[in-house]
């Protein structure tokens, strides 16, 4: 283009990068568990590694391997013997390496975040009931009717 005598306007209130839980815009980790296809998006008030450790305690199997983008706070994972951490890193055109991949979490993500966009101005408070009704809607989805209907019973219940 042409030159401008002006600088371009500004993004107004949002701001680049991730958020954080004081400027309210609260870190959100999705889990797959690959063996069951169960799905979880839960909220939290910092993404580092004591958030992550306390996502990943309850685990029954001995050694867990844990799949994860580059993200620098799934770093001290690699030295506990507790978890097998296998990687793949965005930021270096890295999306899939055999079995090696956060594909379900990301497409999980985004349903999710569509999923909120019409409840607009979801405050950070309020968001873990939001994120459960989702995730309770999409567990009934995966059951036949009667099934469905039991599931959405107890948890109603």
């Amino acid at each position: 283009g042409r030159e401008r005598d002006q600088e371009s306007r500004s993004r107004g209130l949002s701001t680049r990068g991730r958020g954080s839980y004081d400027g309210d815009k609260p870190p959100v980790f999705t889990l797959v568990d690959r063996g069951s296809d169960d799905r979880y998006v839960v909220p939290a008030k910092s993404a580092d590694e004591s958030t992550i450790r306390l996502l990943l305690a309850d685990h029954d199997e001995e050694s867990l391997t844990v799949y994860t983008d580059g993200f620098r706070a799934y770093d001290p994972l690699e030295e506990d013997d507790a978890f097998t951490r296998k990687y793949v890193v965005h930021g270096d055109g890295e999306y899939a390496d055999g079995d090696i991949h956060v594909n379900s979490c990301e497409s999980h993500a985004s349903l999710t975040r569509r999923w909120l966009s019409p409840h607009r101005g979801v405050s950070k408070d309020k968001l873990t009931p939001y994120l459960r009704a989702f995730q309770l809607r999409c567990e009934l989805y995966r059951k036949p009717g009667d099934e469905a209907l039991k599931h959405a019973l107890d948890a109603a219940l």
